[in-house]
């Protein structure tokens, strides 16, 4: 008769229990010593970037993180580990295009809020009219703090270029006099930065994070997941706009 010895796969210790089944119903066990759970080696499930990528594409089309769960067989625990996780993901600067000669940048706030409508979150962006990639973005209040952080994270070369805003007091404060264009809605100098904010919110056809639509169930529980989702689909948009621009 052969006894197995089960030993912790994070801590090796021997002080092992069961500890009831997965979705998969495939049995889990408990470690005392270090209070974490496992499965056998033979009966862990890993899945490939590939897998991932196809589970983060998914979430970014606007289903919830239950229907992710449901449809790919995966737990809301590891599906929000990998939201998390964007948080490693290289500079956006990696994934710019080169500034140009006669480039110029469009700022504009973008409401929302983490918990309930009260907590206001202000997402403060750059796009390049040229490229309409998102060059820099910030997410705060709407005051000059959150201004400043904004224009410190756009690169050096496109600090540099015409900047066109509303006439909304920050962005006077921060933007140096001689590159700064305040202008009117109606003055269409802002239009593909408005463009981009209904790609971000738009409610039909190709539905995108359902936290940034105006009138929804779903929202944002934490300024982390907040900002991990939004920096996740800015990554994928600007490298989409690579790719579209090279094809």
């Amino acid at each position: 008769m052969v006894i197995e010895i089960l030993l912790c796969r994070h801590c090796q210790s021997h002080n092992v229990i069961k500890h009831g089944r997965d979705k998969r119903a495939v049995q889990r066990f408990r470690c005392r010593a270090c209070g974490r759970t496992f499965h056998k080696p033979e009966e862990d499930r890993s899945y490939t970037p590939a897998f991932r990528a196809q589970v983060l594409a998914a979430y970014q089309e606007r289903a919830s993180m239950r229907g992710v769960s449901r449809v790919f067989g995966i737990s809301r625990i590891t599906l929000a580990d990998w939201l998390k996780k964007a948080r490693t993901l290289p500079p956006l600067s990696r994934t710019l295009r080169p500034a140009a000669e006669g480039d110029v940048l469009e700022l504009d706030e973008l409401w929302s809020f983490v918990a309930r409508r009260k907590d206001k979150r202000w997402v403060w962006l750059a796009l390049c009219r040229r490229t309409r990639q998102i060059v820099a973005f910030a997410v705060g209040d709407r005051g000059e703090t959150t201004c400043k952080r904004l224009w410190r994270r756009v690169p050096p070369a496109y600090r540099r270029l015409l900047c066109f805003t509303d006439f909304w007091d920050a962005y006077g404060k921060v933007i140096p006099e001689e590159q700064h264009r305040p202008g009117g809605k109606e003055s269409g100098q802002t239009n593909h930065l408005e463009r981009w904010n209904n790609t971000l919110r738009q409610r039909l056809l190709r539905q995108r994070l359902a936290r940034f639509v105006r009138q929804t169930l779903s929202f944002s529980k934490s300024d982390r997941m907040h900002k991990v989702c939004l920096l996740l689909f800015v990554h994928d948009y600007n490298r989409s706009k690579w790719i579209n621009d090279n094809t």
